[in-house]
């Protein structure tokens, strides 16, 4: 099927730890597929169409990386793509056993599909979207933890000052940060 994986992900939003799994991706593939999640169940900050276009800006330098958004079985998705190679970040332990059952079902639906697990780089082994996206409602700096234009998108969209009262609007309960 090629030397393509592809990098699965909700990406709401991608943070800089997505983005150096994806560059330590493509020394192993000549290709990578970053595949946004349009998961009904979830309620995103960032719509499935500014999340790609965010993640299409800070790569449109790098033709080896292409973003498309899906919906429904990963492993259909990527047989339609061309790969059975599936790139998963793992951050800790916890991360461990959901990655597991969801690798062992892709496997199950489709007994082609390999999963390759990557351990962050240590400097964002702690970094989440959801604790990126909590420290800016909070009124934190982001600056290293997002890439540029995620840092603007956010701003743009909810603003620099309203910080608790943004965090309430995107309806989410203000965390312990």
């Amino acid at each position: 099927m090629g030397n393509k994986a592809i990098y699965p992900g909700s990406f709401d939003p991608i943070t800089n730890g997505h983005v150096d799994i994806i560059r330590r991706g493509l020394k192993i593939f000549d290709r990578i597929l970053v595949a946004v999640l349009e998961n009904p169940k979830k309620d995103p900050l960032l719509t499935t169409k500014e999340r790609v276009a965010m993640i299409r800006k800070i790569f449109k330098d790098q033709k080896k990386v292409e973003v498309k958004s899906f919906h429904g079985l990963l492993v259909e998705f990527a047989r339609e793509n061309g790969t059975n190679a599936v790139i998963r970040g793992l951050r800790a332990i916890s991360d461990f056993e959901y990655e597991f059952q969801m690798a062992l079902m892709n496997r199950k639906l489709s007994s082609e599909m390999e999963t390759l697990y990557m351990m962050p780089s240590l400097e964002f082994s702690f970094l989440s979207s959801n604790l990126v996206k909590e420290v800016f409602m909070l009124g934190g700096s982001v600056r290293d933890l997002v890439p540029g234009p995620v840092e603007t998108k956010l701003r743009e969209k909810f603003g620099t000052n309203k910080r608790v009262q943004n965090y309430e609007k995107a309806g989410k309960n203000a965390g312990y940060l």
